[in-house]
């Protein structure tokens, strides 16, 4: 899948047949010298310019936006449905999500009362910020409190592609071993908030607990860790508090009425 979009890629090298070749008249003609094209850079460049207007947006429209990465099976739409489930009376919460190839987790959260746009992804491998830009001209115009984007699931290419969020949200369930976070450095080291979901299973599991935490602060220190269960709530309310502290500090007293004129969203370039 990377070599679809090149998020693996330092640089693609071009050239030609370096033998020594004759023209007509005889006359020999040096090989040309091979060329490097910095094709990640380039990558990651075009969607850095999308991903600051997008921040800019979410800014002015006094939305908090996460951005939730993990590997598949970790949990992602569950936590988002619980979220949903648990703060329909108290936050306005839209979502996107993204998916290799169905729409189902949009469906669910469709269920759980979620405003959610689908973004399709075929075989790329991970959501980029301008196709973030064009979900949000599928939302209903609401004063979000929360944004939640449902990245793809994996947890190599989507760690160096920002899409504009405040909050960077990697999910680390029970399941997946203690040492996930040696084997993907760069996506636990970008995380601003780490879940370790599935806990109540983690005894039937033999999660060991203090090998998982102590691999984290090794690798992720400036992480703040949440001990989680989508299935029975446990350690939900902490993680709660922590989201509604940061909405309170992006709207302050005079914020919510600065940013109540709803922006005509999806009309930021993605060129």
């Amino acid at each position: 899948m990377c070599e679809d979009c090149g998020c693996s890629a330092e640089s693609v090298r071009i050239h030609q047949n370096q033998d020594p070749q004759l023209n007509q008249a005889g006359t020999r003609i040096e090989a040309p010298s091979v060329r490097h094209l910095d094709l990640h850079a380039k990558i990651l460049e075009h969607n850095d310019r999308i991903a600051s207007q997008n921040k800019m947006l979410f800014q002015h429209q006094g939305w908090l936006v996460l951005n939730m990465l993990s590997s598949p099976g970790s949990g992602k739409t569950a936590l988002i449905e619980r979220l949903a489930q648990d703060k329909r009376n108290d936050w306005q919460i839209g979502a996107i999500v993204g998916d290799l190839a169905t729409d189902n987790d949009a469906h669910r959260l469709g269920h759980a009362g979620v405003s959610a746009v689908q973004i399709t992804t075929g075989t790329a491998c991970h959501l980029e910020a301008s196709m973030v830009s064009h979900a949000l001209s599928k939302l209903p115009p609401k004063p979000w409190d929360l944004l939640v984007i449902e990245n793809v699931g994996n947890l190599v290419c989507p760690a160096g592609f920002d899409l504009g969020e405040q909050i960077r949200v990697v999910i680390l369930s029970v399941t997946e071993g203690e040492d996930k976070p040696q084997k993907y450095p760069a996506m636990f080291k970008s995380a601003q908030v780490v879940l370790m979901n599935k806990v109540d299973i983690a005894e039937v599991v033999g999660w060991q607990r203090d090998l998982a935490i102590a691999t984290l602060q090794q690798i992720a220190p400036q992480a703040t860790l949440f001990e989680v269960s989508a299935r029975t709530g446990a350690g939900m309310d902490a993680w709660y508090a922590y989201l509604s502290q940061c909405i309170q500090d992006l709207n302050g007293p005079s914020s919510r009425s600065q940013n109540s004129q709803v922006l005509q969203i999806g009309r930021l370039s993605s060129n």
